[in-house]
């Protein structure tokens, strides 16, 4: 779920419309009603949060340093005039990326993943966490971008619905980290989503196992009933 803040609605509606078509749910606040939220947030709906993305206001300098001190999602600004100092600006409070706009989501996808990456250290598709270079069993044969494009294995895109394709991106990135049914539900579909069940989520990840399971030979995804779902690779 990505994070949208800015005093307009049509922005903040744009680019909820934008995510949307993407697959990526996405929550929109005013900024005054935005710090009032982060200051009451609980983990649960901090963690489900995979990036924020600021408008251009006045206290978003202000909305990044509260960002930090309770997230490490990536943050990044959006900018309607091009400036050197306000770049500069954004980026000594904290702020992790200034894009001058029009910029298209999945640019801000790919640019968010860069981030997250840099910032939380993951480890490299194909390099198990705890394993070092020369234990690691090889590159995946499995590939996913998380930037809206298929996935690919064997180096040939597999096609696949966008809620199906973000679940595996999220299980993919926390490779070897059990995740709850309700984890997944809330990233996928966002913490405030309104008539769907979390239920919905066993049925995504049946139908994805089946279409991994029948490309690649296994099923790469371990699932024990009420504890989670867990990428094995």
């Amino acid at each position: 779920m990505y994070f949208l803040v800015d005093p307009r609605d049509t922005v903040n509606a744009g680019y909820k419309a934008s995510f949307e078509r993407e697959g990526i749910s996405s929550f929109a606040l005013l900024p005054d009603e935005f710090l009032s939220w982060l200051r009451a947030a609980s983990p649960a709906d901090l963690e489900a949060i995979q990036g924020f993305l600021l408008g251009d206001f006045a206290e978003r300098a202000k909305c990044a340093g509260v960002i930090r001190k309770q997230s490490r999602a990536p943050i990044i600004a959006l900018a309607d005039l091009r400036s050197l100092e306000q770049t500069v600006e954004l980026l000594e409070a904290g702020i992790d990326d200034v894009l001058p706009k029009p910029v298209h989501v999945r640019e801000i996808l790919a640019r968010s993943e860069a981030i997250w990456r840099r910032v939380n250290g993951a480890v490299q598709q194909g390099e198990p966490e705890g394993e070092t270079e020369g234990e690691a069993k090889g590159p995946d044969r499995l590939k996913v971008f998380h930037d809206g494009r298929d996935p690919e294995i064997d180096g040939v895109p597999l096609s696949l619905p966008r809620r199906e394709r973000h679940i595996l991106e999220y299980l993919v990135r926390n490779r070897g980290r059990r995740l709850t049914k309700t984890q997944v539900f809330n990233v996928v579909y966002g913490v405030y989503s309104n008539g769907v069940e979390e239920s919905v989520i066993e049925g995504h990840v049946s139908k994805l196992r089946k279409k991994l399971a029948e490309r690649l030979g296994y099923d790469p995804i371990e699932a024990k009933r009420y504890m989670g779902y867990t990428y094995v690779g």
